[in-house]
């Protein structure tokens, strides 16, 4: 065999090699399912509340001063600032990877060889000028500049920027989603707030009441009408409910330091007029149709930009079973007297080299990557279609919600007007001894319930149009 066919052959071999180490295990990705009903209970309305701005949903004024100061000042969204900061600063390291990199610099050393060496041997037998040898020990200086180039044949470069990309702009969104929560975390603890002024000025009428009842029934037990027993419940029932006022109290502060938590400052009296609240009578709100949360809801666009994002890590995977081609460059002087250093051509120096690899054995750390990557990808997919099935059940949730709020609402207020006037009917009969005192306590008792359950249905009322807007995608734009 001559020496041409010898080097055909070898190349032929190089370029099967090549080509066994370019292929790759072959996986079939799942497909995402984006599909979503037609409409919500039927509705073919297109018209959304979730394109209301929120300083347009929300009339309250002192509501929207604490929500205007908490996305100034809350830690946990400027945490997540600094996290989309983070992530834009990995796109622009990610874009520089697939740019040539160049450096330049200059040195300079001494070098002591031996005689007996290869290279001592040679110095000392070579004249660079007429009866002068080389210098022993030996200076060196240099100048020059280095360029590094790995070409993006497979695109694995180019798609390892556009994942970076694809983090950011989720970490966009997850701040988005970030400042719906946050804003309606404010605005039911705000309804909160009110809802338990109203119960304790609720209180603290019945007190009043049942202090009135307490001496009546002690002028009663004067006329030997009722007993010692009559007096000492009707006594107790006032303790109890002076007592419960504290706990109501305290509910008010830790309510209120909540909402200074949210805001970002230390505790301090949380502005807000209560009354009235049960008057408020909640806005309408258009849920408008399903796929409409596909734009709208920033956790399932927080999804699908991860999903994207995995989706090019398995073609960066993938991409490590193809060779890779690296171009290394450099140009420059070097000499061992500085009075040399740039004289052209003596001392230039130069280098233009070019490397084809591929891996060829030993892949299972390259696998193992691929593999994971590809598993990443389906965790990604059903995270994806998961946030689109909790999306659209929140909405049909709070949409049922409050259709049955509003007709529990309306029963309890009927409720609470005929225990109200059962109220003075009990009195009157006692008076008359035409009924006991337990009927009397009783009937103060079912009185103050219900109207607590008032209060509590319509701060329930108020959070479930809060959590439908939330749900639909508001607050965030």
């Amino acid at each position: 065999m001559n020496k041409k066919s010898k080097f055909k052959y070898l190349g032929l071999t190089c370029l099967m090699l090549m080509f066994t180490a370019c292929i790759g295990p072959s996986l079939v990705p799942r497909k995402e399912n984006k599909t979503l009903p037609s409409a919500f209970a039927g509705s073919m309305d297109s018209t959304n509340s979730a394109k209301t701005k929120w300083k347009v949903f929300f009339t309250d004024q002192s509501l929207i001063a604490l929500i205007d100061s908490a996305l100034k000042y809350n830690q946990e969204l400027n945490i997540m600032m600094q996290e989309i900061n983070i992530s834009k600063n990995e796109v622009k390291a990610r874009k520089g990877q697939y740019l040539p990199f160049g450096n330049i610099g200059a040195g300079a050393g001494v070098e002591k060889v031996g005689r007996y060496t290869s290279q001592g041997a040679n110095d000392a037998n070579t004249d660079i000028m007429p009866g002068k040898k080389f210098p022993d020990p030996l200076p060196n200086c240099g100048l020059g500049a280095n360029i590094t180039w790995e070409v993006d044949i497979w695109k694995k470069l180019r798609n390892s920027k556009n994942v970076a990309i694809a983090k950011y702009l989720s970490t966009v969104e997850g701040k988005n989603f970030m400042v719906t929560h946050l804003i309606s975390e404010i605005a039911n603890a705000y309804y909160e707030l009110m809802a338990l002024d109203n119960q304790l000025e609720i209180l603290k009428q019945n007190i009043d009441i049942q202090k009135n009842a307490l001496e009546m029934v002690k002028l009663e037990k004067i006329s030997t009408r009722v007993t010692e027993l009559a007096v000492r419940k009707f006594e107790a029932e006032v303790l109890k409910n002076q007592s419960r006022q504290y706990y109501i109290i305290q509910q008010i502060t830790v309510t209120e330091n909540r909402i200074n938590f949210l805001v970002g400052r230390f505790p301090q009296p949380v502005v807000r007029n209560s009354s009235g609240f049960t008057d408020l009578i909640p806005d309408t709100i258009y849920a408008g149709i399903p796929s409409q949360l596909l734009q709208n809801r920033p956790d399932i666009r927080q999804a699908e930009l991860d999903l994207t994002a995995a989706k090019l890590d398995v073609k960066v995977a993938r991409a490590n079973f193809y060779p890779s081609f690296i171009i290394n460059a450099g140009l420059g002087y070097q000499a061992f007297n500085p009075s040399f250093l740039i004289q052209t051509p003596q001392s230039l120096i130069y280098n233009l080299a070019g490397d084809l690899m591929a891996p060829l054995i030993n892949r299972n750390a390259i696998k193992a990557n691929y593999y994971s990557a590809n598993s990443k990808q389906l965790q990604a997919v059903y995270n994806f279609e998961r946030t689109i099935l909790s999306a659209h059940i929140e909405v049909v949730n709070q949409l049922s919600n409050i259709g049955n709020l509003k007709k529990s609402y309306d029963l309890k207020s009927k409720q609470v007007e005929a225990l109200t006037q059962s109220i003075d009917i009990s009195t009157v009969l006692f008076k008359s001894a035409r009924a006991d005192y337990m009927e009397v306590l009783l009937t103060q008792r079912d009185a103050l319930e219900s109207k607590f359950e008032l209060v509590e249905t319509k701060k329930l009322q108020m959070n479930a149009l809060i959590n439908l807007y939330r749900a639909l995608g508001g607050g965030w734009n």
